[in-house]
């Protein structure tokens, strides 16, 4: 049995984890859709759905998926023509929402990814929603300039928050409890720091080390 499932469409920053699970073996490969797929010159064309086919055909290959085999894949958008391929070519499969083994693993793969980028692993780790839009947001405000390049600028939302206003001046904090979000280091108490304000559904506060600037 195959499992098909996507992890991060919804994340601000980076592509989107294309992952491919055999239950029985445990066999597991995934590939990216790169984020250009997603920038605001390629993201209305939905280039990307074309793209989830290209790296299905790839790790088919690499898993030596048989006709044969009974296919279950994600039923979200992600996957509309993916499932136009497979009646073309007369694979076995179903829709259905994807439950484990793949999830957890689909899941550790984009969050190791996103980690990679330097997003703090406390975001991950320690929040519910860990790729919340206005707590990604914040972290990339905290290194904008080399940061945009990492996000899927053609969202509707992007367009509204990539040009906020920003207040940057110096700070001092007596008690601690911060993470620099530009280094990702926590902040010691009693430290001179930066910090960014701007405002986009709320007013907004970054710290990050006096020398992180």
């Amino acid at each position: 049995m195959i499992q098909i499932d996507d992890a991060g469409s919804g994340s601000l920053i980076g592509g989107t984890c294309i992952g491919i699970l055999r239950v029985e073996t445990g066999e597991y490969e995934y590939e990216f859709i790169p984020v250009k797929f997603y920038s605001k010159k390629y993201f209305k064309t939905k280039l990307y759905l074309d793209y989830v086919v290209t790296i299905v055909k790839r790790l088919f290959k690499l898993l030596n998926v048989k006709k044969s085999e009974k296919i279950y894949v994600c039923r979200g958008y992600m996957f509309d023509k993916l499932r136009l391929w497979f009646d073309e070519n007369n694979y076995i499969y179903e829709s259905t929402k994807i439950t484990n083994p793949l999830q957890d693993k689909i899941e550790s793969t984009f969050e190791q990814y996103a980690i990679s980028f330097g997003l703090p692993e406390e975001f991950i780790r320690y929040t519910k929603y860990p790729f919340h839009f206005h707590r990604i947001l914040k972290w990339v405000y905290a290194d904008y300039d080399k940061r945009k390049k990492l996000c899927k600028t053609g969202w509707k939302s992007w367009s509204k928050y990539e040009n906020l206003k920003t207040i940057i001046e110096t700070d001092y904090i007596v008690k601690s409890n911060y993470v620099c979000l530009k280094c990702g280091a926590p902040i010691k108490n009693n430290s001179k720091v930066i910090r960014i304000k701007y405002v986009s559904n709320r007013p907004t506060s970054i710290y990050l080390h006096y020398k992180c600037q």
